[in-house]
Parts: C-alpha cells; structure tokens; sequence
C-alpha cells in the first residue's frame, strides 16, 4: 500500500540488469490479421536501488527480438547507474533526451524500432523506482507534481513549432483549477473495454463465450480483431458481435494494418452499419497521407491508431493532420511514461482524447489515464483489458464490474513474479 506523500528516501542506482519474459498464449489467444502466433514478451528492465527497491521497467514484444531489446537497455542504461534517482527525475527530459540521441545507437533508429524501445523500458523502470522511493503508487506521484516538475520530465525537441514549454505549463495551470471536479474517478475506478472477447484466431462459438462473459463482468465495450482477405468474414462476425452485446454497447474494430486505403474506404463503410466507435490501424502506419484520406472518406467513424506510432513526432504530425478520432498511444512502444505524457499533452492541446494500446495488459497505464483524465483534463473514456498475462504480476490490474480499480501499491504496478 503506498505511504505518505512525503515518504521520500534518497535511492542510488547501484546497478542495472534485464530479462528476456516471455510467455506462451493458447488457444488463438492475442491473435489478429497479421500476428497470427504471438508470444506476450517484456524486454525488462531492472534498476537495483541501494535500499533493496527495485525500479521494473517493461518494453512489449511479441516473442522473437526481445533478446535484441534487451542487448540494447545494457547498451543505453550504463549511465544510470551511480546517479541518485530524484536527480535523475528532476531533470528527466534532459536525460531522455541524452539517450534517445545517443550519437551511435541514433543511427538504428531514430527514435523508433529496437533502441527506442530499450528506452522505452529504461524510462518506465526510472518512473517505477522513483515512485517507490516515495512509496507511492505512480499515478499519485504525478498528480502531486508541480507543473514546472511535470515540464521538466518531457522532452519537447521537434515539438516546438507547436508545443512550447511555457504552453505546457499553462495547460497544467488550466486544468488545476478544475481538477476537483474530475477527482471523483480516483475512488469509483477508471472503465474498461474488454478486448479479448474477439481475437482473430477465435471461432463464432468461442466469442459467443467470451461475450456473455464480459457482460456477465460488467463491460460494456468490446473490440474485434478484423482485417481477414475476404472483407465479408469481417463484416459478418461484426456484425454478429453488434447483435450479442446490443445498440447500447461500444463497439470497436482493429485492422492491424491489414487493407490497402481503397480497401478501408470499401469496409469502413461496409461497417457503419455496426456504428463501430472506432476503426482502429486501418493500413500501414506510416502513411499519414492515406490515413488522412481515409478519415475523409469515412466520415462520421472515427480512426484510432498509435499501437505502431513510434515517438511524439509521428503523433505531432497526425494530429495536425486531423485524421485520428483517438490517440492510442502506449507507454511501452514510445519512449515510456515520459514521451507519453509529451503525447498527451500534444493530444490535449490538439482536442483528440487519449485512449491508449494496452501492450502490457493495463498495468502500467491503469495510472497514466488516471492522470491524463484528473491532471489534464482528458475525458473519461475507457481503457483496454486483455488479462491473459495477469498470473505474471505481483499486482496485476483488479478490474471489478468492467472497471480498473485504482491501484495503492507503491510503483507502476509493473514488478512481474520470478
């Protein structure tokens, strides 16, 4: 259970070690159009405090790779190791920023693809220990911050043509004055959106479990995998799932990059007769044109996408080309906690909400939507459930009646069992 706020105690990196986790899904579980036998994996990161903490930091990978992340957290984090870790998140943004442009390993990215997602795990394993140190669970830690603290978390190069620093902490500024009347969310739970009712490699039968299920448990949100070569197997389950859950339910839908933009254009509006909440990564992420075109075309549904997004810059430019209905941006395939914050802010400057990819089950962003919604005024939408790996963690995610549960451990939730 977390202490009191002011139980801070000075925690020295002694030394920085990683594991490769990986864990076996069965029975179609985590499949979609183009992952078709994944394999739930962190690349781990592990600061090893000089007081017995251990901050954990997790990077998502779908099995084959992780080991490669993990060479390149041994690779990125040296320097971490002897520095004091309120020093080191007292000026967070400096050091990401030191990392990310490290002058060699920039070259395999730039802020993208393996490195970047080394990073990502050093980030977050920062922000865990950092938190326990204070013995407090994350989101309360970030919600205490002072908005010049939370500015100096962020790394805002490439940003500045629109977001600055000072624009930050006016946005801060801004939303404390109203932050009372959203505080209400820390003691009734932030809702969630069951995804695991439809995964790709499930058969009509087994979704129709799965529903009544969730139901049963109080969702009232669901997303089906989609994207298969014949787009009328996509509408029919879709619409079988429609039928299940009643007109009063969300319903989204995931493509997983799968369709040309003439194809999207052709089943999104095969599709509206769901009235689906979302389409989520309708084609290949870097084309932010055709996203763009798409989003034209299929008006009113909306697109989510940012599962394969890589930094605050690819996010900065589909913002401003007003193609997202939502930002799913995930704190394990960006930089970590850090650049998801810059994200969400960006978002919130840009009036798009924030529903992020949950690649490690919840745990972790169960704290970020707690203070995107109280500290910057996001709106209180849902977040992504998928409880396959719950076994793994010491405090995996308590979702209740379709709701997450506001976690009192110290941290970021993450520490997995041995």
């Amino acid at each position: 259970m977390a202490g009191p706020k002011n139980a801070i105690s000075s925690t020295v990196v002694q030394r920085v070690t990683t594991r490769d986790a990986r864990y076996t899904l069965e029975d179609g579980a985590g499949s979609d159009a183009i992952h078709s036998d994944p394999q739930y994996s962190y690349a781990v990161t592990q600061l090893h405090g000089d007081h017995g903490n251990t901050g954990v930091g997790l990077a998502f990978t779908l099995g084959s790779g992780n080991e490669l992340v993990c060479q390149a957290i041994a690779l990125l984090s040296g320097a971490l190791v002897g520095q004091e870790i309120e020093e080191v998140m007292s000026s967070f943004g400096e050091t990401f920023h030191a990392m990310a442009e490290q002058p060699q390993l920039r070259w395999l990215g730039p802020h993208k693809g393996v490195v970047h997602l080394a990073l990502a795990s050093i980030t977050n394993a920062c922000f865990d220990l950092w938190a326990k140190s204070r013995n407090l669970p994350l989101w309360r830690l970030l919600l205490d911050l002072k908005p010049a603290e939370v500015l100096a978390l962020l790394d805002l190069t490439y940003l500045e043509d629109v977001l600055t620093g000072p624009e930050v902490l006016a946005m801060l500024a801004e939303s404390a004055l109203t932050r009372s009347l959203r505080e209400g969310v820390l003691t009734t739970g932030y809702p969630g959106y069951d995804t695991s009712v439809g995964w790709f490699g499930y058969g009509d039968e087994r979704i129709r479990e799965n529903v009544r299920a969730a139901l049963d448990q109080g969702f009232r949100a669901f997303k089906l995998q989609v994207g298969a070569p014949d787009s009328d197997f996509d509408i029919r389950r879709a619409t079988k799932l429609r039928a299940m859950v009643g007109e009063d339910a969300y319903v989204m839908v995931d493509a997983n990059q799968q369709w040309s933009v003439p194809k999207a254009i052709r089943v999104c509006r095969e599709l509206a007769s769901i009235s689906p909440y979302w389409v989520e990564e309708p084609t290949h992420p870097d084309d932010l044109l055709g996203h763009q075109t798409l989003a034209r075309e299929i008006s009113p549904i909306l697109l989510a996408a940012g599962e394969h997004l890589a930094n605050r810059v690819v996010f900065k430019n589909y913002l401003q080309a007003k193609c997202l209905g939502f930002v799913q941006v995930d704190c394990t395939r960006v930089g970590g906690v850090s650049e998801f914050l810059t994200v969400s802010l960006l978002s919130r400057k840009f009036g798009t909400p924030v529903v992020p990819h949950v690649g490690d089950m919840g745990q972790i962003h169960q704290h970020l939507v707690l203070f995107n919604h109280v500290g910057l005024g996001h709106p209180l939408l849902f977040l992504e459930y998928i409880p396959h790996l719950r076994p793994h963690f010491v405090w995996p995610a308590r979702v209740e009646n379709g709701v997450y549960q506001v976690p009192q451990e110290a941290g970021c939730s993450s520490d997995l069992k041995p």
